[in-house]
């Protein structure tokens, strides 16, 4: 009929995911539990072994689950892509060049220790012959990048040993599937030349990339940046991404890392922020695709008909990775609260671990019977990681210290402290002065300790992390003060905390009146340039002392004052002038 809408099976796959992501989000947030967990329970529910094995009795159940799974993992893969290339832009060269211990380091040792020793386990005790033991040992070796970082971060302690343990995890994909190839019963032995191959094709993919990137980055961002045009810079940002990855997996290596280095490139760039906020809607997306593909792979019914045998494995070899990677970081001297938590969390297998099965089951070096064992293993692991990571949150409490707040102050209304250095302190200092309550709340024990033992009132957490500020009582604190030397972390506080909670006080501290003018537009209440205050501070006490009268010397300051407060209105395109400070002594 003529103009009848017929429904394919991409776009019926695309709604379901799209009606899942506006399931899931809203309804475990208000729960307080990570979308992780809802993702991949709709995949176990929607997929081939949930109600999708009920379409051929239901038939219109068909409109509400996913016939093909297969379909989805292009999606999947470039959900893993995008967040490697987030990644990217929370670093730098220069902070990955500091990290090159912990990434060589441990994250070698990591790997070689747990790869090796639960291949040696399957192999002595005769589970498995040796070149299936290496094989399946290394796979489950590795840990999920895709779920681990979004939950720990980057910038915590936590967050920065698994990073550099991920990171190894990462760039040894392709050797690993290189050596599998080379082991297969029917290889030849080109194994090694392949992989030889790659490793110079990729070399010089990797630094054609760099080069190119720093002339060829900058230029492109900055006419997409002229237009004003959001879509081309959207363009401009998935160009570089799609390219820099389909590059590095055209010679072999795995499309992740283009994806990182062009990450990195644009790091360095002054564009990095707007890229990073206008792909993170797609990455949240494109990830939570990835997760609904795990949850289809999970059988309820092969898990139940041999659920001994599975949990075994399951618990096995959580156990054995997290106290295999505690005790290393433990020794490369990381506080027993950052060893523990990182260890728990980092325990299960990876969405890699899949990749080096379905590669060794190719080589025919692991039979299919062991491989859909241990995927279902792996599965299990996966969907179980944000519990993991809650957790070695809880032990990691109980065996260092970072002390939850007293019962007696849970009904207390406390202005909240951002930062545990010497500005939050001086802060922390004032307000007690004033006999006004508040805690101060980091992501950083060392800090956290210290503070405790001087006698402030601080608590250990994330304060990008909603879960942080929720618990220390946001909602109806008199103030939230950020003083974090961190300028892109403070304006995506303040722009998250002002829509969340539109009447909060917030007062922020910036680097300079750029970055006070980019807080106000955030919708910071108060920013105070460091750089301003300082110079007018030095500026005051010069003229006082070389002789100028106190009284000129104020107007004057309060002149300069205003001056900037102008020049912060007419270039941060604001409706009223800001406050440049926060005492009732300014006019």
């Amino acid at each position: 009929m003529a103009g009848e809408l017929t429904l394919s099976p991409i776009l019926s796959d695309a709604l379901v995911i799209l009606g899942a992501a506006g399931i899931v989000i809203p309804v475990f947030a208000r729960f307080r539990i990570t979308p992780i967990i809802g993702f991949i329970l709709i995949g176990v529910l929607v997929g081939p072994y949930g109600l999708g094995s009920l379409v051929e009795r239901i038939p219109w159940l068909t409109h509400i689950t996913i016939d093909d799974p297969e379909v989805l993992v292009p999606f999947a893969d470039f959900g893993i892509v995008l967040l490697l290339f987030a990644i990217g832009l929370e670093l730098s060269f220069n902070r990955l060049w500091q990290m090159r211990r912990l990434v060589f380091g441990l994250g070698a040792l990591e790997l070689l220790i747990i790869g090796s020793s639960l291949a040696a386990f399957l192999g002595l005790t005769g589970m498995l012959g040796w070149t299936a033991a290496i094989a399946l040992g290394f796979a489950l070796a590795f840990s999920s990048t895709a779920i681990v970082l979004p939950i720990s971060g980057t910038r915590t302690p936590v967050g920065r040993a698994a990073l550099s343990m991920l990171l190894f995890e990462d760039i040894m994909i392709v050797p690993i599937i290189f050596i599998l190839g080379a082991l297969a019963p029917a290889a030849q032995n080109d194994g090694w030349g392949g992989l030889a191959e790659t490793l110079w094709q990729g070399g010089l993919v990797i630094a054609v990339l760099l080069v190119a990137g720093r002339f060829a980055l900058p230029r492109l961002f900055s006419q997409a940046a002229r237009t004003k045009s959001p879509e081309l810079f959207l363009a401009a940002s998935l160009l570089v991404v799609i390219g820099a990855s389909l590059a590095t997996a055209l010679v072999g290596l795995s499309p992740i890392v283009g994806a990182l280095i062009a990450g990195l490139l644009i790091a360095e760039t002054e564009y990095h922020t707007e890229v990073e906020m206008i792909m993170e809607p797609f990455k949240g997306l494109a990830l939570g695709v990835f997760l609904i593909t795990i949850g289809m792979s999970i059988d309820l019914m092969a898990i139940s008909a041999d659920i001994t045998s599975i949990a075994l494995a399951v618990v096995g070899v959580l156990v054995f990775k997290a106290f295999v990677t505690g005790v290393l970081l433990r020794l490369m001297g990381a506080r027993r609260s950052t060893a523990t938590e990182t260890g728990v969390m980092m325990a299960s297998p990876s969405e890699t671990t899949l990749i080096v099965l379905a590669a060794a089951t190719a080589a025919m070096v692991v039979d299919f019977e062991t491989a859909q064992f241990w995927q279902t293993v792996t599965a299990i692991g996966l969907t179980v990681t944000p519990l993991l990571a809650k957790l070695g949150r809880i032990i990691a409490r109980r065996v260092d210290g970072a002390p939850e707040l007293p019962d007696e102050d849970d009904n207390e209304d406390r202005t909240i402290i951002v930062g545990c250095g010497r500005v939050g302190r001086l802060v922390a200092d004032m307000l007690r002065t004033h006999g006004q309550p508040h805690v101060l709340l980091d992501s950083d024990p060392d800090l956290i300790e210290r503070a405790q033992r001087d006698g402030y009132r601080a608590v250990f957490g994330d304060a990008g992390r909603g879960d942080s500020l929720t618990r220390l009582g946001v909602e109806t604190a008199p103030a939230v003060v950020l003083t974090m030397d961190e300028p892109v972390l403070a304006q995506r506080l303040v722009a998250k905390l002002r829509s969340t909670y539109p009447d909060l006080l917030i007062v922020a501290r910036a680097r300079d009146t750029d970055h006070a003018a980019a807080l106000y537009r955030a919708g910071a209440s108060h920013a105070v340039p460091e750089t301003l205050e300082s110079s007018l501070q030095l500026s005051e006490a010069v003229l006082v002392d070389i002789g100028i009268a106190m009284g000129p010397v104020i107007a004057s300051i309060h002149a300069k004052r205003d001056e900037f407060r102008e020049q912060l209105e007419r270039e941060g395109g604001l409706t009223e002038k800001p406050k440049l400070r926060t005492t009732n002594a300014e006019a």
